[in-house]
Parts: structure tokens; C-alpha cells; sequence
């Protein structure tokens, strides 16, 4: 895609960061930003991709020498010893998943994050420059910068009545990624809504579970079944009444697809 093509994407999704007196995005970062469905990568088992997580909606993914940050929250000193990131996704305004200190601690000269509109507002405009906030249904090719990713933007909101004013739809992002030839989905937080149901070609899925918030065990089992993912972990599964029965969860989807591998990771290790 032409250079002028991609100012005018970016500028169309985070117009506000375009001050004469500030840094204006351009083309020089080399990543393209698309909304044609991509070819995906053929499908390889290179090197394991490694799954470190930091605490409910945090965590890192790893692979190789790419390092994706997911929703960097929790203060400076929980990454201070971590590698740098390739790339950041943030999927919601909320603290659990923005918190503006940790975010600009993590950020640096060559990683370009994929961020909401409501999120890119909060960030100063010193590193805006630097940020994608596309809406859902678009995607980020990071491979013409050379790392092996892209990351699709798909929906995330709550379905019930009383819940819809905590994620309104089209607020935030869940995301797709492609990385070292595996499809990989993140929840954000949402419901069990159609086009979490309707994925295909998953191979690892994150999905929370915690009421009010998002949604029941019951629920995220049963769109896990529907879209079946080669394995799912569970995470963001702590609510107000405390954290959900993610056993209940392993044994829902197992009863309706035993080739569906539930994997438990200690999500809340410091409570």
C-alpha cells in the first residue's frame, strides 16, 4: 500500500494526535496497516511459542525473538526484568488492562502498539506518533517490519442488558494474531458473542470467564465448543464474588470435546 494510503489510515484513527507542533505519523515505521483478509502463514512448528502470565488480563507471548506484551499493567518493576517488547496490544480502558505509568515504562523507540481509540486518547502525544488504533475488523501486518506477526482486530462486548455499559460494543479490540505459523485469539473482555463462536483455524485461545464483568464458565465453555481451539487457557477469570471455577470450565469442554486441551496457568500467583 501506498505511503500516502497509510497516513491516511492512520490519521483517520487517531486524528487527534495531529498537532503542528507534534510528531505526525507517517510511513518510515514500515508496517502497513490492511483490512483485506491476509493469506495466512503456512503452518510450522519452528520454535515453541511461550506463554508467561503476569497477572488476570496480562501476559507475554514469546517467540523466537518476537516478545508481545498484552495488556501491560501492574507498575514498571513487574517488567523491569522482562525482555523488551516487539509489539503491545491493549484491549479496553479499564485499569486491568491501561494503566498509563506501566504502558509508557514498557514503550520504546522501535515497538508500535496496537491500542483502542478510547486508550490512544489517554496517551501523551510525545509517543502517539507511534501508535495503531484501528477499530475492530481491521488488521496490522508486522511482517513488512520484518517480524513474523499480524494481528487481526475482532470484537469484544457484553451481550446481557445489565452488563452492556461495562463494554459497549465497538470499544474494545479482541484479537487474532498470526504468530510463528499459529492462529492465536484473545478475549479482551467479552461475552460469548457470534464472532467469538463463529472463529475458525484457532490453535490457542485465551478466554475469560469472571461475572459481572464478561461472562460465566458455562458461557465461554460453550462458545469454546463452538469454535474449537486446539488448546484454551482460561484467564481474566476473577469477579466481584472472587474467581471463577475454572475447573468446572475444563470439565465442561472436555465433556463436549476431549480433543480440546484446557491448559491452567497460575494467573493470580501473588493472591
Amino acid at each position: 500500500m501506498k505511503k500516502s494510503l497509510l497516513i491516511l489510515f492512520l490519521f483517520a484513527f487517531i486524528s487527534f494526535s495531529c498537532k503542528s507542533d507534534k510528531k505526525e505519523m507517517d510511513s518510515t515505521n514500515n508496517i502497513e496497516a490492511i483490512t483485506d483478509s491476509i493469506i495466512p502463514a503456512e503452518k510450522k512448528s519452528l520454535s515453541e511459542i511461550k506463554i508467561k502470565p503476569i497477572n488476570h488480563a496480562s501476559f507475554i507471548l514469546e517467540y523466537e525473538d518476537i516478545v508481545i506484551y498484552v495488556d501491560p499493567v501492574g507498575g514498571p518493576e513487574v517488567y523491569k526484568d522482562e525482555k523488551p517488547p516487539s509489539a503491545i496490544l491493549v484491549t479496553d480502558i479499564h485499569g486491568d488492562h491501561f494503566d498509563l505509568e506501566t504502558f509508557l515504562a514498557v514503550m520504546t523507540d522501535s515497538v508500535q502498539p496496537i491500542v483502542t481509540v478510547d486508550v490512544a486518547i489517554k496517551i501523551p502525544d510525545s509517543v502517539k506518533y507511534n501508535l495503531f488504533a484501528p477499530k475492530n475488523s481491521h488488521s496490522i501486518n508486522y511482517r513488512k517490519a520484518g517480524l513474523d506477526l499480524v494481528v487481526y482486530v475482532v470484537p469484544m462486548y457484553n451481550l446481557r442488558e445489565e452488563a452492556k455499559h461495562f463494554h459497549p460494543k465497538g470499544r474494545g479490540n479482541g484479537y487474532v494474531l498470526e504468530l510463528g505459523g499459529k492462529r492465536i485469539y484473545i478475549s479482551g473482555d467479552t461475552e460469548d458473542i457470534p464472532e467469538m463462536r463463529s472463529l475458525k483455524d484457532i490453535d490457542i485461545a485465551f478466554v475469560c470467564m469472571n461475572l459481572p464483568y464478561t461472562m460465566s464458565v458455562e458461557s465461554a465453555a460453550s462458545a469454546v465448543l463452538d469454535f474449537k481451539p486446539k488448546q484454551v487457557y482460561p484467564y481474566h477469570y476473577k469477579g466481584t464474588d472472587g474467581f471463577s471455577d475454572v475447573e468446572k470450565f475444563k470439565s465442561l469442554v472436555n465433556e463436549g470435546n476431549k480433543n480440546i486441551e484446557v491448559i491452567q496457568l497460575d494467573w493470580y500467583k501473588n493472591q
